[in-house]
């Protein structure tokens, strides 16, 4: 199991989790939850109490990958296979992203 913390404008929104299983898993943190001057990460993760799960990597994470020869280039580069998307989010979009959201490996 792999799991990440997402970062909306430097502030912790939620935890990302890869399950064994392949199973992807949002979640807000508790904090943001309830804080009222704080936005929904994404439309299709509107501010709830609810876990989302996914089969596939969410498009609103996935998007935030490189493509075509930059991805081949970061995947070289960075020894991660082409296929484990969620290794590549969690090495590429630790910041220097477009948009406000940023990911960071949860080490436990």
């Amino acid at each position: 199991m792999r799991k990440a913390e997402v970062y909306s404008n430097g502030v912790l929104a939620g935890i990302l989790t890869e399950t064994d299983e392949g199973k992807y898993i949002f979640k807000y943190d508790e904090s943001y939850l309830v804080d009222a001057s704080r936005r929904a990460i994404s439309l299709s993760f509107p501010k709830s109490r609810m876990e989302f799960v996914s089969d596939f990597l969410f498009p609103f994470f996935f998007n935030m990958l490189s493509e075509g020869a930059n991805k081949v280039f970061q995947c070289s580069k960075l020894k991660i296979d082409e296929n484990d998307d969620f290794g590549l989010l969690l090495a590429t979009a630790k910041y220097d992203t477009i948009g406000t959201i940023t990911i960071k490996e949860l080490n436990q």
